[in-house]
């Protein structure tokens, strides 16, 4: 999964890269401090695989990874090429999903590139440059689908596609706000339009304001397009990731919370996705695998190793919290909780299995 992480310039992207990756990104306050793209890949952190190593007593530990690109501060005109614009924009076509910082907080000491704070102005600043650069993408394509429909009527269909698209577009709305039908989603998804990607906002707010009026007009614009807001004070979380995982849980104790942070965007980013994680353990090894939700045995298979799906035969699978409970996989199969699955089975988020094929 890759996220970009995107926002006017000073609203505290590459402060909440550095939190994230524990990288050292520039984070100084003037814009464009951030010009190529920061790439940090994360482990995703998971209890359950923690426990199931101590288990199996697992010579490797391996948990799922999200790579995270900070993109350089985006600002009105971006789509013009205003501040490097068009580069920056080129990086957001490579990715997932967009992780839309915005600002909520007041501070004299930190310039806002509009003067004051505004949530809801900045956020529609840069959405309106991602509309505006898939505007131009969109002309683009209408364009060769036309001459390719001088000689083949079939393209009237994608054309009639595309003209929804640009209506939608030139009135201000995002591709993702469209009803579309299966084949239509699949044919914009490999437009790779910037308006079509999901977005979840992080609220950048000051430690303890996570309710404020400010966000509260972020979570209302947001439910309105379907994306999801998650509140973090930025700081904070950079201040938590430079301390010893013992350190960080006493001070997170003292504040009172029970997860970070960040710990709550990798779930908000996992649930926007629809992605779910399975589980395989043994004395080599124990791992998070990472796929879709409604992914099939088979295919889950396949994410081990193409010989697991091209000679499927069934999976063996018991549920995380029933091994534990039982001690081990052994135990689990001997009490009936193991699971024998054909093709036709639907994964589930903590499914621990074992794939047999044959090849």
């Amino acid at each position: 999964m890759k996220l970009g992480i995107v926002g006017l310039p000073n609203v505290g992207k590459s402060t909440l890269f550095n939190a994230i990756t524990k990288n050292k990104a520039p984070a100084e306050n003037y814009p464009f401090c951030t010009i190529d793209p920061n790439v940090g890949v994360v482990q995703v952190k998971d209890e359950r695989i923690d426990n199931l190593t101590k288990l199996y007593n697992s010579k490797k530990t391996i948990y799922t990874a999200i790579e995270f690109v900070d993109i350089a501060g985006l600002v009105k005109g971006a789509s013009r090429g205003e501040g490097l614009g068009n580069k920056f924009l080129s990086h957001i076509r490579e990715v997932d999903a967009i992780v839309h910082v915005v600002r909520c907080f007041e501070d004299e000491n930190i310039t806002h590139v509009d003067g004051k704070i505004d949530p809801i102005r900045d956020i529609e600043t840069i959405s309106l440059e991602l509309i505006f650069s898939d505007i131009d993408q969109v002309q683009r394509k209408m364009d060769r689908v036309r001459t390719q429909l001088k000689g083949d009527k079939k393209y009237a269909v994608e054309l009639e596609l595309l003209e929804r698209v640009l209506k939608t577009l030139e009135s201000g709305k995002s591709v993702r706000s469209m009803d579309l039908n299966e084949d239509e989603e699949a044919y914009i998804r490999d437009l790779f339009l910037l308006s079509d990607k999901k977005v979840i906002y992080v609220a950048n707010v000051k430690e303890g304001e996570e309710e404020c009026p400010a966000v509260q007009r972020v979570k209302e614009y947001a439910s309105k397009e379907g994306s999801e807001v998650v509140a973090i004070c930025v700081k904070l979380e950079e201040e938590l990731s430079e301390l010893e995982d013992e350190d960080k849980a006493i001070f997170m104790e003292e504040l009172g919370m029970t997860e970070s942070g960040l710990d709550k965007l990798v779930k908000k980013c996992y649930s926007l996705l629809g992605l779910i994680s399975f589980l395989t353990a043994g004395e080599k090894e124990t791992r998070a695998w990472t796929i879709e939700e409604g992914t099939k045995a088979p295919q889950a298979a396949g994410k081990i190793h193409s010989d697991f799906e091209r000679g499927f035969i069934r999976a063996e699978i018991v549920d995380y919290d029933v091994l534990m409970e039982c001690g081990s996989f052994n135990a689990a199969k001997e009490k009936g909780k193991v699971r024998s699955e054909g093709k036709d089975y639907v994964m589930k988020d903590g499914d621990v299995v074992i794939f047999r094929f044959n090849v």
